[in-house]
């Protein structure tokens, strides 16, 4: 059974999302592939313990602080592959950032290949269930582009900002 709550932040409405104990979902509102891993029905409801976890550690990240990761206990729904590349996820830095490239490059020697696709990594950072948190808004484009992110490329910078990233070398993509 999956339960359901809304978070306000700074940046709009968020869905938190879990099953038991485990957050498995954080949505900003509109965001692509929103509720996505869920199978059947989300019932809202607020009073769960990991969803005040949850909420007191983006209360914190939205004041700045810096929370680690491994003080919730999420359960991301996807595949191996996709677990993977989240976990790479998990260890990027606050206030730095990391490209696809050099995530396709861990994920190749990690399954012993000579090269991985960035689309295909691509394709895990943005089904990345569980946004902010897992931070897939901290990979770029190799050439400093913005790009790729399920939540908004402005909400990408709001949270880049935030942690306080050099934004000097990036850049929002071109809308053609």
């Amino acid at each position: 059974m999956y339960y359901s709550t809304m978070y306000l932040s700074p940046l709009g409405r968020i869905t938190l999302a879990c099953e038991g104990n485990n957050l498995v979902g954080v949505w900003n509102e509109g965001q692509k592939y929103h509720g996505a891993g869920i199978s059947g029905q989300m019932i809202e409801k607020d009073d769960i313990p990991v969803f005040d976890l949850a909420k007191k550690w983006l209360d914190r990240y939205f004041a700045g602080e810096k929370p680690a990761i491994t003080e919730l206990p999420l359960a991301p729904i996807g595949g191996e592959f996709r677990q993977n590349v989240w976990a790479i996820l998990c260890d990027i830095p606050y206030g730095e950032v990391i490209t696809y490239g050099d995530i396709a490059k861990k994920m190749a020697a990690k399954m012993n290949k000579a090269s991985m696709s960035s689309q295909a990594v691509g394709g895990a950072v943005g089904h990345n269930p569980i946004s902010i948190i897992i931070p897939c808004h901290r990979v770029v484009g190799s050439n400093g582009s913005l790009t790729g992110y399920a939540g908004g490329i402005c909400t990408k910078m709001k949270l880049l900002e935030l942690e306080g990233v050099d934004m000097s070398c990036l850049y929002m993509p071109q809308i053609i």
